[in-house]
């Protein structure tokens, strides 16, 4: 039997080709390593903090009550569980691939297929979501109140697609400062409602503190079945903490930045989202906020300060510009190495010349198009019906990055792979109980009926869309494997 052959038989079935051998991804080739530490720090922080956050928690608040701080905490370790494994696997070997790339030495191509696509799936989806709050936010100033809600989405797109497409540094360098202005923002805030609740200074007519929520009803306000409820929109929240994984591709130090970037992600989390979550409970009570309005907005608004709530509201829109950035440039690069090995149109796999994967990049850009036609049809809704069905491709990514991990503990166990000294700890039980608590999730998407219960029932749409996919590719995959030589 020939190399190639072997090759090709390798593609269909998981397994690299000898033990302790290096996996070569022809999608790694061609990026340039002009992300430095600082941009990934940032770039670890700004994953984590975004739209679900700025947005997302005034509906949450409303709907779950105080409550939500416990659902954020607790989604908030199993995103660092998430995270951490990712990490391991790119110390193991970076790749721009990330995921996709550790799918196919793990579960041969049919495992990157699917991981590749469902992640597509996430943040093609979540384009939307980010168009759809940068349109909400900037109906908040009167001089955009009367521009229909699909131009301003429109606009949105255009700008950071703009910007995407200049160079990899380009793009760290505007991620490090839009991380710098949302964390600035959040610490300014987390500021002065420390200063608001010890001084007892009133807001909107309420006296800050315990109070607040004990005269509200407690923590579960409306029950515990609610918090259950916005677990889903919880882990749509940290949607994009796996994206640090995906820049070590373009890091000259990986073994260096990764390991600190990922293990400050779970300090950010409890100061952040937590943190956040208990000052707004104890600033206002739970019925104050709303879906319509970002949280922080509505604090400052009942405050009375001058100018703060547009301040506030110019710093959640660049949070949603910002997870629109990361969104174009992360399926760019997963798209290039599905692209390489015949899973991803020809195109996606396309570079300019500042070694940008403008294909990828474009082809998401294009479901943001799809985006601003449901901003036009339904502009209430819009972020809610995305919302829901970019919650699944998050499971779906999550679930592979676990299920990859898990292989790769495995195969360590039987010495044909050596784990680094970073490492995803207790394991392989906390691959085990991230993945119980995924399918959890989808669950209670189910349980909670409406938009959530539709998505689900639609899960059998999205298995057969990627079988019928996978027929369509497959020889296209077997036929560029039978090319490559062994690894």
């Amino acid at each position: 039997m020939s190399d190639r052959t072997v090759a090709a038989a390798d593609t269909q079935s998981p397994g690299s080709p000898a033990a302790g051998a290096p996996h070569i991804d022809a999608g790694d080739a061609g990026y340039s390593k002009d992300l430095k530490s600082r941009h990934i720090n940032m770039i670890a922080i700004g994953g984590a903090i975004g739209t679900g956050l700025f947005l997302g928690a005034g509906g949450r608040l409303a709907g779950a009550g105080p409550s939500l701080a416990i659902a954020y905490a607790v989604c908030g370790v199993f995103a660092f569980f998430v995270v951490r494994a990712l990490g391991e696997l790119v110390l193991y070997r970076p790749s721009s691939g990330a995921f996709v790339s550790y799918a196919r030495e793990f579960m041969g191509e049919k495992g990157a297929y699917s991981a590749g696509w469902l992640y597509f799936l996430n943040w093609s989806t979540t384009a939307v979501a980010d168009i759809t709050a940068a349109a909400t936010y900037a109906h908040f100033w009167a001089m955009f109140s009367d521009v229909p809600q699909w131009i301003l989405a429109l606009i949105a797109l255009a700008v950071v697609l703009t910007a995407n497409l200049i160079s990899v540094k380009y793009f760290g360098e505007m991620e490090f400062w839009f991380a710098i202005v949302k964390v600035a923002a959040l610490v300014v805030f987390m500021l002065v409602g420390i200063f608001l609740v010890v001084t007892q200074h009133e807001v909107g007519g309420h006296t800050p503190g315990l109070s607040t929520i004990t005269d509200s009803g407690g923590i579960f306000p409306l029950g515990m079945v609610p918090m259950l409820m916005v677990v889903q929109g919880v882990v749509f929240a940290y949607a994009s903490v796996e994206l640090c994984g995906v820049a070590a591709g373009e890091t000259e130090n990986p073994e260096k930045i990764m390991p600190k970037a990922i293990n400050s992600i779970m300090w950010r989390v409890g100061l952040f989202y937590v943190g956040s979550v208990v000052l707004l409970a104890l600033l206002l009570p739970y019925t104050s906020y709303s879906a319509g309005q970002s949280p922080f907005v509505t604090v400052f608004d009942k405050l009375g300060v001058p100018g703060a709530a547009g301040v506030m509201n110019l710093v959640v829109l660049t949070a949603a510009l910002s997870s629109l950035n990361s969104g174009l440039y992360s399926t760019g690069r997963i798209l290039r190495s599905m692209a390489m090995a015949g899973s991803a149109p020809k195109f996606t796999a396309r570079m300019n010349k500042g070694q940008v994967p403008y294909g990828g990049i474009l082809l998401t850009a294009a479901f943001g198009v799809l985006g601003v036609g449901l901003n036009y049809v339904v502009p209430g809704e819009a972020f809610e019906i995305v919302l829901n069905l970019a919650s699944i491709g998050i499971l779906g990514t999550w679930g592979m990055i676990m299920l990859c991990s898990l292989l790769f503990w495995k195969r360590s166990e039987q010495g044909r792979v050596e784990r680094p000294s970073y490492r995803l700890p207790w394991a392989p039980y906390t691959q085990i109980v991230t993945l119980v608590f995924l399918v959890t999730v989808l669950g209670l998407m189910w349980w909670g009926g409406g938009v959530g219960r539709t998505t689900v029932n639609c899960l059998p749409l999205i298995a057969a869309a990627l079988v019928g996919g996978w027929f369509v590719v497959r020889r296209r995959v077997t036929a560029l494997a039978a090319a490559r030589p062994l690894d």
